[in-house]
């Protein structure tokens, strides 16, 4: 409900953001609105020999305790919160004008917080109180309020006004546009005092989880499915979400999924690597002094699999390495922390493939900086620590009559590595810095062991030597028996089945060496 047409407008102007204010406050006047405002925003719309009202002049309080308190005062929240019809004789009684439409963004606190000089105290400054407040109050009464938050609305408002009044299905969204800004805001700064200050609640109650859209999707994992892809606030450098596009069409949804898995795992190496992924899991990967051998010793482990598939690096990209990729295979991703000018030319050959720069990896591999693995469920949500367990931080038993030779013990902590990137149940074989074969998400571990001694054999990788990883422990010696068939002389399995007398005296009677890790890897 409008308040009565007889008054003229007023629009209420206080933003951090200053993009698209002045022309929106120009097309306000020109639509007789009177502008109030505060601060910068004064001070900006001044500087454009706009006329423009105080808040001051307003509420007849000046700004108080270095502008802390500006509009919390009942002559600004009265006349954004006056019912028309409702509250018109409380608001003469005291002499409060309406507000007719508010115009608030926030300090920029995410931004601050980016920051690498900011405090807690700089941090806290730049945490908005009147802001929220008002939106919040305008929100609430956006039958009679229009309320904006966002640069992107300020021209469709302003026809509205122009033919008339916004009707109510605008005020409607845009006061929810104005609800999801101050809870993203809410979200930003508890996130933010928890990493400062710690939290008793490892998993707080309410989980308040408020992440900001990068882009609409072409469609999810299949075309009838619309999807989104959204981003922490909180996520920097290394992640897919914050890469550079350097050339190829927009991320599929299925681009994002498969490119953050293979991305994952590169980050696991401290060695040059190079991870190819396809349909979420790894089908070849190898460390090698530099990326080019890297990634010919990762494909030619699995070159059927790789068509189409992911490429990741944990080092910069070079123009030999690139030139090897395009004319080896069909690849629908390229991922690297830099693409060497060279290596930019030689891709631009196959303008449709798509190339991400990553920027800086972190010092810490694999999953070890991320706080939460989050997964839907209908109706619900599942919420655990992310997998940071690797072999520094656990003591290995050697089980069996013969211990691993030198060699055994490296190719059983790369094949590690590796089988914690593959989904369960999983069973990787490697040697020398690559992996053989890859047994992934099969129903029972033996057809995992057989289905990676199908993909070495396929592509005559001889096993005689190589070391056996299981994400899980091997509930019966058939795995066992297979492996050794195939020439394995080392397994590296997490032990802890009823078996594990079996297990171990199959491995004895190979020859082979066992270590036990008394830590999984279950990957769904």
């Amino acid at each position: 409900m409008s308040r009565p047409v007889s008054q003229h407008h007023r629009a209420l102007l206080s933003v951090a953001d200053k993009t698209g204010l002045v022309p929106l406050a120009e097309g306000l006047l020109n639509l007789s609105f009177e502008l109030v405002s505060t601060g910068g925003t004064a001070g900006t719309l001044r500087d454009a020999g706009l006329p423009v009202t105080n808040v001051a002049d307003i509420t007849g309080f000046p700004e108080i305790i270095s502008g802390r308190v500006k509009t919390l005062h009942p002559a600004i929240h009265a006349g954004l919160l006056a019912r028309a019809g409702i509250d018109d004789d409380v608001l003469a009684e005291h002499g409060i004008g309406w507000i007719d439409l508010l115009v608030v963004n926030l300090y920029p606190f995410e931004t601050i917080i980016a920051r690498s000089d900011c405090t807690v105290e700089k941090a806290i400054e730049n945490i908005d109180v009147g802001g929220p407040a008002m939106l919040r109050a305008a929100a609430k009464n956006h039958a009679r309020v229009t309320v904006l938050v966002d640069p992107n609305d300020y021209e469709r408002v302003l026809d509205a006004f122009r033919a008339g009044e916004p009707s109510s299905d605008l005020k409607a969204s845009l006061a929810i546009t104005a609800f999801r800004h101050t809870a993203q805001y809410d979200a930003a700064i508890s996130r933010y005092l928890e990493e400062q200050y710690g939290s008793s609640d490892r998993f707080p109650d309410p989980l308040v989880l408020a992440w900001r859209q990068v882009t609409t999707l072409r469609y999810g994992e299949n075309p009838h499915q619309a999807a989104a892809f959204y981003r922490n606030p909180g996520e920097s450098s290394g992640t897919i979400v914050s890469a550079q596009l350097l050339q190829g069409k927009p991320l599929s949804f299925n681009n994002v999924a498969d490119g953050d898995a293979a991305l994952r795992c590169v980050q696991a190496f401290q060695d040059s690597a190079c991870v190819i992924v396809k349909h979420a899991n790894p089908c070849g990967i190898a460390v090698a002094p530099s990326p080019l051998e890297a990634y010919r010793a990762a494909y030619s482990t699995d070159p059927t699999s790789a068509f189409g598939g992911i490429v990741a690096f944990n080092r910069p990209l070079d123009g030999a390495t690139a030139a090897a990729i395009i004319d080896q295979q069909f690849v629908e991703v390229i991922i690297a922390p830099r693409v060497e000018p060279e290596a930019r030319q030689n891709l631009a050959k196959k303008k449709n493939t798509r190339v991400l720069e990553v920027g800086a990896l972190p010092e810490d591999a694999g999953e070890s900086r991320y706080g939460w693995n989050l997964r839907s469920v209908d109706g619900g949500l599942l919420l655990q620590d992310r997998d940071r367990g690797n072999l520094d931080s656990v003591q290995l038993k050697v089980v069996t009559t013969r211990k691993p030779s030198d060699a055994e013990l490296t190719d059983m902590r790369f094949a590690w590595t590796v089988v914690k990137y593959v989904k369960s149940n999983a069973v990787v074989y490697a040697r020398d810095g690559k992996t053989l074969g890859i047994g992934a998400g099969q129903m029972s571990r033996v057809m995992s062991s057989r289905v990676a001694a199908m993909k070495s054999a396929d592509e005559a990788l001889p096993l005689n030597g190589a070391a056996m990883a299981s994400d899980a422990f091997l509930p019966f010696r058939d795995g066992i028996d297979i492996a050794a068939e195939h020439g394995i002389t080392a397994v590296i399995q997490p032990g802890g089945s009823v078996r594990d007398d079996e297990v171990i005296a199959a491995a004895n009677e190979h020859g082979m060496a066992m270590v036990l890790t008394g830590m999984r890897h279950f990957r769904h």
